[in-house]
């Protein structure tokens, strides 16, 4: 059974869900590529794993977090979990390229499906995409909007020039 609660954040609401061990989705709801609630989702403030996210999420916007120590289950492709799990070694206050990502896989051809790959990542800012950018050190796409994302890269002081 998935829970979820919705927390309001500076950047809007974000729902946070669990499969009662771990996190399965952090996001923005209506986000694109959002993971869409199903009807055997049921809300729960009170999950053990769902609270614990609340707090670090709000420790986190207040300056007072640069890592989070939750439980994760993203569902996904094999491959786009190796970029997920690649996302997770960008640390805050750093970018990096998809192209990077391409070649810490040790895929530099794939650029574009890391790409993709970052663009579905279902646990925002814990999993943190916000962390990309292009080539050229401009803003490139990301799934909660540029707005999020300039706003988390400003938070964390790695806002390129």
């Amino acid at each position: 059974m998935i829970r979820y609660t919705v927390f309001d954040s500076p950047l809007g609401p974000i729902r946070i869900a669990g499969n009662g061990r771990a996190i399965t989705v952090i996001g923005f709801p209506g986000q694109k590529h959002d993971v869409a609630m199903q009807p055997d989702w049921h809300r729960d403030d009170d999950a053990p794993e769902l609270a614990a996210a609340r707090s670090q999420l709000t420790e986190y916007f207040a300056g007072e977090r640069r890592a989070f120590d939750l439980p994760l289950a993203p569902q996904g492709s094999e491959f786009q979990q190796g970029v997920w799990h690649a996302l997770l070694r960008v640390g805050y206050g750093r970018t990096s390229t998809y192209g990077a990502l391409a070649r810490t896989l040790q895929r530099p051809a794939a650029a574009r499906a890391v790409g993709s790959a970052v663009g579905r990542n279902p646990i925002a800012i814990v999993v943190p995409c916000h962390r990309i950018i292009g080539a050229d050190g401009s803003l490139t796409g990301y799934a909660g909007g540029l707005d999020r994302k300039t706003r988390l890269l400003a938070l964390e002081g790695a806002l390129p020039a």
